[in-house]
């Protein structure tokens, strides 16, 4: 049976798709008395990596995704002086993470069909100060792995996949996690596709690389919380090797995540099955929608992400979500680009103008919910309205 909030008046634009059997998981947890990092949070990481297939890839979970950036671009060596290549489509957690290692993110424009890094113009950005790039699948949408990687390899890049929004989803018949990129890193956030509440999820093949995210995760601490409470040797003992960061995720919320990942498909086809139907519902409409693949995991339809026409339309897409409002439903915007933020115009002394297809695109894009949980009513209520609305 499905755990659901107090019934509203008003259709949020999102919600957790919460079971009793997660409920149950993390009040067995919090009864057991192992409440932080421990056995869990060991079977999770286990059980995230038996699902990607992956015999070689390593999975270290972690409290937030912004917090498995950091430790990537950390234990990746990333300083003072290197560029990174940065979508200016995306969440600033992206570019953030580059700033803490005292490195500067390099802005790159949106693909004007799939709002992704356009490689093309990353291309163009790449100097010889250029360490990385980390591409977002953005709204669930992979960004395609060939050409990522062939233009990785040309120049010396290391990869760090944002994948906020990319599970579960297939890039080139590999599931966004079992790629060649040096690291991949999953938010479980409350409005992502899984949800831990707070978390993430890093994802890497190198086992130096994974060590080194081991230890920075928990104070640069040479043993790991779950080993340090064992019997097997003295558990006072361990060394600080390195000046770390508290980014290990409480074994509360990997048990509500090794629930939620045993049900990952049928979330993700639930999302599906609201994106067709909104994309069959809106064809006659003067707004853009996304297109809905053939192949079950060529999205994971985190976002469902329309454009308003304006001059069909007769309204701009800030007038619709006001609208959108009135009607009772709820929406947002992913995302406000990194450029049009006066820290990062400042720090990166861009303009509208250098960022073209982004700062257009941006005018007009707005986010419908999509979430697992949205009953047959709900998908019909957002669907009347945005009739109502631009029909």
């Amino acid at each position: 049976m499905t755990h659901t909030p107090t019934t509203r008046s008003f259709l949020p634009f999102a919600l957790p798709d919460i079971t009793e059997e997660e409920v149950q998981a993390v009040a067995d947890t919090v009864r057991s008395g192992w409440l932080t990092t421990g056995p869990n949070a060991a079977a999770f990481e286990k059980e995230m990596g038996q699902f990607l297939g992956a015999e070689d890839a390593q999975c270290i979970a972690v409290n937030s995704a912004t917090a498995g950036l950091h430790l990537a671009v950390e234990a990746l060596g990333v300083g003072p002086g290197d560029d990174v290549l940065v979508p200016t489509w995306t969440f600033t957690s992206t570019a953030e993470v580059v700033r803490y290692m005292g490195a500067n993110p390099v802005l790159v424009d949106a693909d004007p069909v799939t709002l992704n890094i356009d490689l093309a113009d990353a291309r163009r950005k790449i100097t010889a100060q250029t360490v990385a790039i980390m591409p977002v699948h953005m709204a669930g949408m992979p960004v395609e792995a060939g050409p990522l990687r062939a233009l990785a390899d040309e120049f010396g890049l290391k990869v760090i996949e944002d994948a906020a929004h990319a599970f579960p989803v297939r890039s080139a018949g590999r599931w966004v996690g079992d790629s060649d990129s040096d690291a991949v890193v999953y938010s479980f956030y409350a409005t992502k596709t899984m949800t831990t509440g707070e978390g993430g999820m890093v994802v890497v093949k190198d086992p130096e690389l994974a060590t080194r995210m081991r230890t920075m995760r928990l104070h640069g601490i040479s043993r790991d919380v779950f080993n340090r409470y064992q019997s097997t040797t003295p558990s006072w003992q361990y060394e600080v090797v390195a000046p770390g960061y508290k980014y290990n995720l409480p074994d509360t919320a990997a048990a509500m995540g090794r629930v939620q990942l045993r049900r990952a498909h049928q979330m993700r086809d639930a999302r599906r099955a609201i994106a067709e139907q909104y994309t069959k519902a809106f064809a006659d409409l003067p707004i853009t929608c996304p297109v809905v693949e053939t192949d079950p995991d060529a999205h994971a339809w985190h976002l469902y992400i329309v454009r308003v026409d304006e001059d069909r339309a007769g309204l701009h897409r800030n007038r619709f979500i006001e609208r959108m409002s009135e009607e009772g439903v709820g929406t947002s915007v992913h995302f406000i680009p990194l450029h049009l933020h006066p820290y990062w115009r400042d720090h990166c002394a861009v303009t509208e103008a250098d960022l073209p297809v982004a700062s257009a695109e941006f005018e007009r894009t707005v986010s419908l919910p999509i979430f697992s949980s949205m009953t047959q009513d709900q998908v019909d209520t957002v669907i009347d309205a945005v009739r109502r609305v631009v029909g």
